[in-house]
């Protein structure tokens, strides 16, 4: 997957600095993009041999935008972020923590300051600050260490959990002339696989099991698992829900879908969830999150999983087995296969299935179809389902609301057309992450979900979509309130009107060079996005801002 020049232009210009030789290992990994924020003398030497510099209005957003360049990638590109000394680093620091909670690999080079200042109280060290959101994280004290620090450094972001990376640049040691030639090649990537044992105890108690269900997550994406999950699950006729993270790793209109749970959650995976008597996790952490599925007592527990850290962490098991997602489901269903050749029959499963959710979806038609104002968020996104071509779409959410009103309902079907997240739920998330999406598919409609609240943390970045040329959509969900801290605020509000929020987003995202609307009327919804949608097409990102009630009830199946 990866796309680097393997051995071409070894040597450095013989008049280029360390800063040189860092954008010459960069651009043999295959990074396309350098995201950052002045000043880091990376971006200038980026440029220098045609890595393409991507300036935000803030550092977070930035990170963000590695994070899903890596995500929608496989890790064939890895994202990067710079960023200055002090300030900048310290602004970066709450995007690093994200991407480490949600486990994905991304490169952060802070600039440093001076060797003589990097331990001086009360100066910023990326490397102490940013140790406990990094897999690793190290100091470039010399030129001649660049190829050995930035091997390291790959290989961590290529192999094991996928987790940030961060080398500290100080800004003395980057100007310094790079001497020698660059022998650098890009690394190694490595895979493996559970024990022969361990395969076949999980294949017995698969097979053993009355009502068992599959729960997928985001190593599924990173392994490129889908056609082994889906061959699993058909060949034993098993229901299969996903993590928020693994949302799109299996087709949620296939008939033994359940679809995907979090914060908000759907009557299928509530039903197989707490009725099942075998889950298998597969491409998952069970990591405990209040944003995240709670799994429930007494289950007989198969855990797949890249990191052995992750086993009886949160969820105790019968069966471990470590290793590579596609390689563990290969081996299982060549387990399953000898024992049971011939596929189960799966039509009785799925009729509950469809039967559950038929029931499920009938509770919520009022405010689905609803058509009073101010609008039902659920009629916005069922309108927004209905218009876009969901194969051919990439979608985020954003925390809180956005993300427990669209996740129970939104049906992918095709792999990574969905982002989902939720270890850490920073505002403002989605729209780096739906920027980063369409730099890598820019064929694709990529679109963000978000409130009031989200878009008041890093709304000034659709400026960086209009200067980049990102064209991207915006849905943004505006109550006028931060909704969901309504019942735990009673005080506060009634007294100081703590929770109120509000603004003319619409006319903010046009003042930035965007195409913004702002909808009050249900009749207004479809045609409102599909001029937003128009808009993007042409090159132009675009807002599509809907008044909603300040709804507070979500599904919990």
């Amino acid at each position: 997957m990866r796309q680097g020049n393997g051995l071409a232009d070894q040597a450095v210009h013989t008049n280029g600095t360390v800063a040189d030789a860092i954008a010459a290992v960069l651009k043999r990994e295959g990074v396309e993009i350098v995201f950052g924020y002045p000043r880091n003398a990376i971006l200038e030497a980026a440029a220098r041999i045609d890595i393409r510099t991507v300036i935000v209005r803030q550092e977070r957003t930035g990170l963000h935008m590695a994070d899903a360049v890596s995500r929608m990638s496989k890790g064939g590109q890895i994202g990067v972020f710079v960023m200055q000394q002090g300030p900048g680093a310290e602004n970066a620091f709450g995007g690093v923590a994200q991407a480490y909670a949600d486990s994905i690999p991304v490169l952060v080079m802070p600039q440093g300051y001076t060797l003589s200042q990097a331990h001086v109280p009360y100066n910023f060290n990326s490397v102490r600050s940013m140790a406990s959101v990094t897999k690793h994280a190290e100091p470039l004290t010399s030129g001649e260490d660049v190829v050995p620090v930035l091997r390291r450094a790959f290989a961590m972001l290529r192999n094991g959990r996928p987790q940030p990376v961060l080398v500290e640049l100080p800004y003395d040691v980057l100007d310094r002339p790079f001497e020698g030639a660059l022998d650098y090649a890009p690394g190694k990537v490595v895979r493996s696989r559970p024990d022969d044992a361990d395969i076949e105890a999980a294949a017995d108690v698969l097979l053993a099991a009355n009502n068992p269900a599959i729960y997928a997550g985001q190593g599924v994406h990173w392994a490129e698992a889908y056609e082994d999950l889906r061959a699993l699950a058909e060949h034993l006729a098993i229901p299969v829900m996903t993590s928020l993270p693994g949302k799109s790793t299996f087709d949620e209109t296939h008939p033994l879908a359940l679809g995907s749970g979090g914060n908000g959650i759907n009557g299928g995976v509530r039903k197989w969830l707490d009725e099942c008597d075998v889950l298998f996790g597969v491409g998952c952490s069970f990591t405990a999150t209040s944003f995240g599925l709670a799994i429930p007592t007494g289950k007989r527990v198969i855990h797949s999983t890249l990191d052995p850290l992750d086993i009886d962490k949160s969820v105790p098991c019968e069966v471990a087995l470590v290793g590579d997602a596609r390689l563990t489901l290969a081996a299982l269903l060549e387990a399953v296969r000898r024992r049971v050749p011939e596929k189960r029959d799966g039509s009785p499963v799925a009729q509950a299935i469809k039967d559950t959710e038929t029931a499920w979806l009938a509770k919520w038609e009022a405010k689905r179809s609803q058509d009073s104002a101010p609008l039902s968020p659920y009629r916005v996104l069922r309108d927004l389902y209905e218009t876009v071509d969901v194969a051919n779409t990439i979608i985020t959410h954003d925390a809180g609301s956005p993300r427990d009103q669209l996740v129970p309902f939104w049906k992918s079907t095709t792999p990574h057309s969905y982002i989902g997240w939720g270890k850490s739920t920073q505002l403002g998330y989605g729209l780096g992450l739906a920027m980063g999406a369409k730099l890598v598919h820019p064929d694709r409609l990529c679109f963000n979900v978000w409130g009031d609240a989200a878009i008041g943390f890093t709304g000034t970045d659709l400026e960086t979509a209009a200067r980049e040329r990102i064209p991207i959509l915006s849905i943004l969900l505006n109550n006028e309130a931060m909704a969901i801290e309504l019942p735990i605020m009673p005080v506060a509000t009634s007294k100081y009107r703590a929770t109120d929020i509000s603004g003319d987003y619409a006319a903010f995202a046009r003042a930035l060079g965007c195409h913004g609307e702002r909808v009050t009327d249900a009749a207004e919804i479809v045609p409102a996005l599909r001029r937003a949608i128009a808009a993007t097409e042409a090159g132009q990102p675009a807002l599509v801002e809907f008044i909603t009630e300040q709804e507070t009830e979500i599904s919990r199946g």
